[in-house]
């Protein structure tokens, strides 16, 4: 598998990519850097630069919104992937919650850096990287999370595969550096949901796929068979047979594409799973007309969905980011949900923890539950007998829905001046990264978000 995979992934030119893959490649990378700088004043983002700062030596690579620094390979994209992993504002491939596009992301810009790669390479990097980590994914869903695992064991393939690409690895490389990305990789699903170990398992996910792919160029070999055998990836990870994976990576590849098909890019703050939840709270809200302060109950409803999971009173980023409590109460108190939501202050808010009080799992079965893709269907109740119901199947946000770049705009205009950059550096960015796939190389980007001194 590895080596069908890779012959797949190394064969696959630029030009055979539909436009729309490339433009949400652009997209991806306004989306990263935003949430990256939201996360350079989260406290585990700032660990992680602490400790590669001790270590700083070989500057190959920008650390983004460091003015004047550049790192080693691994050391940039492993800071650039924590900052954009700790903010819980990056992506997510919606069937599986499985968060591709940071590591193909800073990855592709940090080894297109150094190669001297082309917009054109670098946007043909994410896609692919985005497609594997995603198609792997699949092979193992849902059982990896079942017996514990994060989804960064499928993520590394997005840095594995983006960064294998710019750094020419023919198909036999490719595979080996694939097949140690497979046996290079774990996290627990456990820690990451209640802790800062989500973006240390999703940093180690880019670094270690860059890792693997430096490795593999230098001729280091691994089991070519690692995902099949006995106690390989499939079996571990997914408790899945070889045929079951193999078809799941392999077949059809290049007939659709994850980066349009299932990814989302996170529009407001937070984990995917709850995004809709929170629109459809507001909706329901706004379309009754009840006021935060005169709703009664809420109730719940999606596919599978039995009781609230997460924590049901969150006091910080990191549980708020996993309370599906939170983004229904504080949708159906304020009639919106957006980026303030995920301030202490709004964290905090006496009435979104009364609302969440509030809330019930309707456990009664959904109609057409095919459509809901993280979706949820919200009814409110006022104490006057009025009542709200919205059912949002897919967040926005969704590729599937399609994406605007006004949209994205605005996350990249609203997040990323918490770095610290000017009103004319964020415009100049922006501008640059619309026409991304247009440039000679990377450094007209990283010279406004990684300045020199």
């Amino acid at each position: 598998m590895a080596r069908e995979l890779a012959a797949l992934v190394t064969e696959t030119a630029f030009k055979e990519l539909p436009k729309r893959t490339v433009d949400y490649a652009a997209m991806l990378i306004a989306s990263t850097i935003s949430s990256a700088a939201l996360g350079t004043n989260i406290r585990s983002a700032q660990i992680i630069r602490d400790v590669i700062w001790e270590r700083r030596g070989i500057q190959h690579a920008s650390a983004w919104f460091e003015e004047g620094v550049k790192l080693s390979l691994v050391d940039a994209v492993r800071l650039n992937a924590v900052r954009s992993s700790a903010a819980a504002s990056d992506d997510s491939d919606l069937p599986n919650i499985i968060h591709a596009g940071t590591p193909a992301t800073t990855a592709a810009l940090a080894v297109g850096e150094r190669e001297g790669r082309s917009g054109e390479e670098i946007l043909a990097a994410i896609v692919l990287g985005y497609e594997a980590a995603v198609r792997v994914g699949a092979a193992i869903a849902p059982g990896y999370k079942g017996i514990g695992f994060h989804g960064c064991v499928a993520a590394i393939f997005a840095s594995t595969v983006a960064s294998g690409r710019l750094l020419g690895l023919d198909a036999e490389r490719m595979t080996h550096a694939i097949s140690l990305a497979a046996t290079t990789i774990a996290g627990l699903v456990r820690a990451a949901d209640v802790s800062t170990a989500r973006e240390h398992h999703d940093s180690m996910a880019a670094m270690l796929g860059v890792d693997a792919a430096l490795a593999a160029r230098h001729g280091y070999r691994a089991d070519d068979r690692v995902f099949e055998r006995p106690q390989g990836y499939f079996e571990v990870f997914g408790r899945a047979s070889e045929a079951v994976g193999r078809a799941a990576v392999c077949e059809g590849f290049g007939e659709s594409w994850a980066i349009v098909d299932t990814m989302a890019i996170k529009l407001v703050p937070g984990g995917h799973p709850f995004h809709a939840g929170a629109q459809a709270a507001a909706a329901a809200a706004r379309k009754a007309g009840i006021p935060g302060e005169d709703i009664s109950s809420i109730q719940v409803a999606a596919p599978g969905l039995t009781e609230l999971d997460g924590p049901l009173h969150p006091t910080d980023l990191v549980q708020m980011a996993h309370s599906r409590a939170y983004f229904i109460a504080a949708g159906a108190a304020d009639g919106e949900f957006s980026w303030p939501h995920a301030s202490p202050e709004k964290i905090a808010d006496p009435l979104i923890h009364r609302l969440i009080d509030r809330i019930t799992v309707d456990t009664t079965p959904c109609e057409l539950p095919e459509r809901y893709r993280q979706g949820a269907t919200v009814t409110i109740h006022a104490q006057d007998g009025r009542s709200g119901r919205a059912t949002v199947y897919e967040p926005r946000g969704s590729g599937a829905l399609g994406i605007s770049w006004s949209d994205v705009d605005a996350k990249y205009r609203a997040l990323v001046p918490l770095s610290g950059m000017g009103t004319d550096a964020v415009e100049a960015s922006l501008a640059v990264i619309h026409r991304f796939a247009e440039l000679p190389d990377v450094f007209p980007l990283t010279r406004i978000v990684a300045p020199d001194a």
